[in-house]
């Protein structure tokens, strides 16, 4: 609980306005976008400068009261819960683009600001920043730092880690780092600025970036390719790869992903369908066409039975935003949506996808699958229902086995979304126990006293299936043991006590 005087000191900090805890307002912030995870918070602070954050943070350090860091709220992994109370502090009054600079081809802001209204800014000036979460609408530019955010364009551009060249942030005890610059190179002691891209808010609050930008694509076109069984689908994107043609987006759904879809957006695609690619490259309007033509050519040798090249610009782009609409479509579906986030290798893509299914089968619940295929980033999506705790325990285990799964491909449990509370369990199967102690490490050098959003990261490590060969082979030795620990979103509030061990 936070004392009436440190209320006090809090609201002399950014102003009356700024600091509230009446009931509304924490039950506001009492949740993001991921389903099943709510604690309530002590106060919600919404600082307008890097001075605030720094008075803030410093009465909070004094204090031991713990501090989450918020854009939007729009993440996925629980990542801005305030599972042991404290202090939210929203960044969205810091949104301020400061600057675009040409001459470096870098652009400097608050990272409150929201991430479309940067793009459209960037894209004014003839220049782009590629990066572009499906979020993108309502999402911030320090959450898509916080979290390594990546997007639809990632196999062609790389995510947001590999843009962002300088940040400001506010350390636990309220110091003020800045790491990084307008620089091309810069290799003067350890690399901080990437060691707080993707840490969640759990090394410090970050309240200015600078990024990188390239020239803006002279020219854009999109395509489908529609294939009637998924391994030809995935088989294709491998042949793409490998052919040494980087589209811009390669992106998969599978039929049921198409079904509901279709039925939110309304264009056209083809509802019989196994799987669709939707496929897009820029660039110079010659390269583009060649490019299209090769693409077409593969994706027909590898069994599409049609392949379709959008008429006009606006044609793909609603191809494109079809597929950004894609969770809000099968949100649709029930209660309950749980959108996960593994990768694996491209050459493994296949096999991923019907792992998926089969786990699915096995456990008797309803995901679909679509993702970013181009870079193996898989969203397989369960539709269930949080009351129906038998249902919601089965989705639980078969999530662990498509974790499982995905690392025994050689691949990750999170490829975009973050570690957050959901795949902190996990975090050991990906990283070993070693990378887990170095992680702790790192975390009480910035944060000795576990106040910026504790319990995030690090929790009690799943007991992992054992594959006979982690490279080639996804046939389980045994079964798993444990649930992920949901929270009940009406009846949890908090109470002083840790959800998941930290440290």
């Amino acid at each position: 609980m936070i004392s009436p005087s440190v209320h006090e000191e809090l609201k002399a900090a950014v102003g009356p306005g700024w600091y509230k805890y009446d009931n509304e307002t924490l039950v506001s912030y009492s949740y993001d976008a991921t389903p099943l995870y709510q604690a309530m918070p002590d106060g919600v602070v919404f600082p307008a400068s890097t001075a605030e954050v720094s008075a803030v943070m410093k009465i909070c350090a004094a204090n031991r009261i713990p501090v989450i860091g918020r854009g939007a709220g729009s993440n996925l992994c629980a990542g801005t819960v305030p599972m042991q109370g404290g202090l939210v502090m929203v960044m969205t009054r810091m949104n301020k683009l400061i600057e675009i600079d040409q001459n470096n081809l870098t652009a400097t802001f608050q990272t409150g600001l929201n991430t479309k209204k940067f793009h459209l800014a960037v894209e004014e000036t003839g220049l782009f920043y590629p990066p572009d979460p499906s979020s993108m609408i309502i999402c911030t530019m320090g959450g898509n730092i916080a979290l390594g955010a990546g997007g639809l364009r990632g196999l062609k551009y790389g995510t947001t880690k590999d843009y962002v060249i300088g940040l400001e942030a506010v350390l636990a005890n309220g110091e003020i780092l800045r790491t990084g610059g307008k620089l091309v190179k810069d290799v003067a002691g350890y690399d901080l600025t990437r060691l707080l891209v993707g840490s969640g808010g759990t090394l410090a609050i970050l309240t200015e970036a600078t990024v990188k930008l390239v020239p803006r694509p002279d020219f854009r076109r999109s395509m489908i390719a529609i294939f009637s069984d998924l391994q030809s689908a995935a088989r294709t994107v491998s042949q793409i790869v490998a052919s040494r043609i980087t589209p811009c987006t390669l992106e998969f759904m599978d039929k049921a992903t198409i079904r509901v879809v279709e039925d939110f957006s309304k264009i056209g695609l083809p509802v019989d369908a196994e799987a669709i690619l939707a496929i897009e490259q820029d660039g110079d309007e010659a390269m583009v066409e060649r490019d299209l033509l090769k693409i077409a050519d593969i994706c027909k040798q590898q069994g599409a039975i049609q392949v379709k090249v959008a008429a006009t610009p606006e044609e793909g782009a609603k191809v494109m935003e079809a597929r950004r609409t894609a969770l809000a479509a099968l949100s649709r579906l029930r209660p309950t949506t749980i959108l996960e986030d593994a990768t694996v290798p491209r050459s493994r893509l296949a096999d991923m996808v019907l792992e998926i299914q089969r786990i699915a089968s096995k456990h008797d619940v309803q995901i679909c699958t679509f993702g970013h295929a181009g870079d193996g980033n898989l969203h397989p999506t369960a539709m269930t229902d949080a009351r129906d705790e038998e249902e919601l325990h089965r989705v639980e285990l078969a999530f662990e086995e498509i974790f499982e799964a995905a690392i025994g491909m050689g691949g990750t449990i999170t490829g975009e979304h973050g570690v957050g509370m959901v795949k902190a369990p996990f975090l050991e199967w990906k990283v070993g126990a070693s990378g887990v102690d170095i992680m702790k490490r790192l975390k009480a050098a910035f944060d000795p006293d576990n106040i910026l959003n504790p319990g995030k990261l690090f929790a009690e490590t799943r007991k992992r299936i054992v594959y006979k060969n982690e490279a080639d082979d996804t046939t389980p030795h045994e079964p798993h043991s444990g649930t992920k620990q949901a929270v009940d979103p009406i009846h949890n509030e908090h109470n002083g006590q840790k959800t998941h061990g930290e440290g």
